[in-house]
């Protein structure tokens, strides 16, 4: 059970849950609730990369920092069993949303995403451009249950979307700004530093609730 827990751990599993319900309710306006479910779980598969990807790509930076919140530095998990999840857990997230209710094209919509996501944690954390992978992953979200419809996704979805994946960054950053700019981890919010990357974030949140009233 440790090792399950360490797993859940990993994978940012708070985000991943509010990312999964975002799908899941969304999903009910679009498709039935059998489908919305499965679509869910293929959602969820997705994060599980992203999450897993990110704490095995960090694990010498999080060691660097004694970050015992993080299961491979507290132990509880290996990087050997994280990597044969992964394993596992990326092709299987691509079947389970091509063959899924969001079909060829929405399910290829959100692997980008995903693949965003695993670029972010790769390369884009490190630079200026550190929030575009967020804009384009949560753009990608809500557009790929659309597509998925044959509809055209409207633009409040995905222009909110970008707005909130962009702030949702800038405050994810926030917590390890201090020691991400010890590690020279150069990414928007780290240059920006603490002060200006909580403004950027409100400013965005602002934005992105006048786009949903002016739009929806």
């Amino acid at each position: 059970m440790s090792k399950v827990n360490g797993l859940r751990l990993a994978s940012h599993f708070g985000p991943t849950v509010i990312v999964t319900t975002i799908s899941l309710t969304l999903s009910f306006f679009y498709t039935s609730w059998q489908n919305s479910i499965i679509i869910a779980f293929g959602v969820a598969l997705g994060q599980l990369v992203v999450g897993w990807s990110n704490d095995l790509y960090d694990y010498a930076d999080d060691l660097s920092h004694q970050r015992m919140n993080k299961p491979l530095v507290k132990g509880t998990i290996t990087r050997e069993l994280l990597m044969r999840c992964l394993i596992i857990m990326v092709p299987l997230s691509f079947l389970a949303n091509l063959l899924g209710p969001l079909g060829i094209n929405g399910g290829l919509v959100y692997m980008f995403g995903i693949a965003c996501g695993v670029a972010y944690n790769l390369y884009f954390k490190f630079n200026i451009f550190s929030p575009l992978p967020y804009a384009l992953a949560f753009a990608a979200l809500p557009s790929s249950i659309v597509i998925a419809q044959e509809q055209t996704p409207p633009v409040w979805m995905w222009l909110g979307g970008a707005l909130f994946g962009v702030a949702a960054h800038f405050v994810n950053v926030l917590k390890d700004i201090d020691e991400d700019q010890i590690s020279g981890i150069g990414g928007l919010p780290q240059r920006l530093g603490m002060r200006k990357s909580i403004i950027s974030a409100v400013v965005l949140i602002a934005l992105g609730v006048i786009v949903l009233i002016a739009l929806l």
